[in-house]
């Protein structure tokens, strides 16, 4: 008599389910394991027979043979122990067979029989609820997976408690979904002395998801601003909760017994790989743009990243997702975020300073902002400069909004964003409208139109370039409260297209 347990195998944010079958059949007492299995996977034979050996129960004299089902399906991870244990138990009539066929069952096993936390709970619950079957996963994983209102939950904090659940013992609780509540970070808007400009182009980019480029010489502010943009975004919505936590549970980054509403603030260093950013290695595993995505990813000394690397952002920048495709796997995971970046106007920083003159200007920017390609940098829809502050200027009170009053602003435009695009799908904020949906909202009036006309001849934008203002336009009328983009809402959009930055 052969007993079936369910569990999943993760491609990407996708979960495909795997079949786990257990047979106990007369022979030489062996404990084999077969389908395609891993390092990791192929050990589950160890701490499972010690984890039965902790409750007291002994392996028959019998050749015990385990199949993960589909067999040309890769299977890695420890996710797969406590199927492999519950298909083991059901074989040797010690939980009932139909009770676990019905439940799709993820979790690690010590070697004392508690469960351990595994990632991607969140993943597995949709797919479970997919198939209308029960999840059951370690208790620590229990508030993330929760989350799936569609999904019956269960956590269990040993392999004793699941015997216990399935033979009517003692019944588990439904998990209750978890949320992990951040503490502000006190970094306020008001902290930045002068840059008002800068601060205004940060609102518009927060208001309509817009990415943003900040030139400027060292010490000018630019990562001050940057990190006090996380205090200006609205929370995620649960739709975008779920999207963005699939990604940090596959990614190992649910550990704190739920999921949280905090926009991902995302900043790797320079020096980071292509795998790293894009996503990839052996797995196929999600990168920081992936990480990013409902949020914001910051890059930091922009040019000094591989040239590979920024040109590789080109397409997510442009789709909202990135493929990673692998000699065994074509992954394919969603990345929509806002880019910041910031950049120095040269190696040496002082190219645009009149006290600290660039003894190589102006060969020295040229050669460093020529490491943004220009396709690169026309993905840009606002680019600023940041300039020096003075140092009696430090000296003067905070002036301009606080971050609280600037996010209400930017939460009212996102609200009148959400309205506007409920009826078309794949379209949430400005910067996703496209084709008949950008013509319709954002086509300026007569005197705007023929700004932005007169514009595109004179600095010679491209396509994507007049879309972009198009776009920041609709932000800023919405940040105005009008219905109509008009003429002053265009030319503060398209102030934001010129800088000193070179398009080739």
């Amino acid at each position: 008599m052969i007993a079936r347990a369910y569990t999943v195998a993760f491609e990407g944010v996708e979960a495909r389910h795997v079949e786990v079958q257990c047979a106990v059949t007369p022979g030489v007492p062996a404990f084999s394991l077969v389908g395609l299995p891993d390092k990791a996977v192929s050990e589950a034979r160890d701490r499972v027979r010690t984890a039965l050996t902790s409750m007291a129960i002994a392996l028959p004299s019998k050749r015990i043979t385990v199949n993960l089902s589909p067999a040309d399906l890769p299977k890695e991870g420890s996710h797969f122990d406590l199927p492999i244990a519950l298909a083991l138990l059901a074989a040797l009539d010690i939980i009932p067979k139909d009770a676990i066929e019905g439940t799709t069952s993820l979790g690690e096993l010590s070697l004392d029989g508690t469960l351990m936390p595994v990632i991607g709970a969140l993943p597995a619950a949709m797919a479970a609820a997919e198939e209308d079957r029960t999840l059951l996963c370690p208790k620590a994983s229990g508030a993330e997976a929760a989350w799936v209102g569609a999904a019956h939950v269960i956590g269990a904090a040993t392999l004793a408690d699941v015997v216990r659940h399935y033979t009517g013992q003692s019944p588990l609780p439904p998990a209750e979904p978890g949320e992990v509540t951040t503490p502000p970070l006190g970094r306020d808007l008001r902290d930045v002395k002068g840059q008002e400009r800068a601060k205004r182009a940060l609102e518009i980019a927060a208001a309509g998801r817009h990415h943003l480029m900040m030139l400027g010489t060292p010490g000018s502010g630019k990562s001050m601003l940057a990190a006090r943009l996380p205090g200006i975004l609205p929370q995620l919505s649960a739709r975008e909760a779920l999207e963005t936590s699939m990604i940090h549970s596959l990614a190992g980054l649910l550990d704190e017994g739920g999921i949280s509403r905090t926009r991902p603030f995302r900043e790797p260093h320079h020096t980071a790989s292509m795998a790293a950013i894009v996503g990839g290695g052996r797995r196929a595993s999600p990168g920081e743009i992936s990480l990013a995505h409902n949020g914001v990813l910051f890059m930091d000394e922009f040019p000094e990243f591989s040239r590979t690397v920024l040109e590789t952002l080109r397409q997510p920048i442009e789709t909202g997702e990135v493929m990673i495709a692998r000699a065994n796997a074509h992954v394919t995971y969603p990345c929509r975020f806002m880019l910041i970046a910031a950049a120095n106007p040269c190696k040496c920083g002082y190219l645009s300073d009149p006290a600290r003159a660039c003894a190589r200007a102006p060969a020295c920017g040229d050669d460093y902002l020529g490491r943004i390609s220009g396709p690169l940098m026309d993905r840009f829809d606002l680019r600023i400069e940041v300039p020096p502050v003075a140092f009696s200027d430090l000296d003067l009170p905070s002036s301009g909004d606080s971050s609280a009053e600037v996010a209400g602003r930017v939460a009212e435009a996102q609200a009148v964003q959400a309205a506007r695009y409920a009826e078309a799908p794949g379209t949430h904020l400005n910067s996703d409208a496209e084709g008949a949906v950008l013509a319709q909202v954002a086509t300026p009036d007569a005197e705007g139109r023929a700004l932005l006309t007169r514009m595109s001849e004179r600095f010679g934008l491209s396509a994507r370039g007049y879309h972009r203002v198009l776009r920041v336009a609709r932000t800023i009328a919405d940040l105005d409260g009008s219905d109509e983009v008009r003429r002053p809402h265009v030319a503060e959009a398209a102030s934001y297209r010129i800088t000193n930055a070179k398009e080739t």
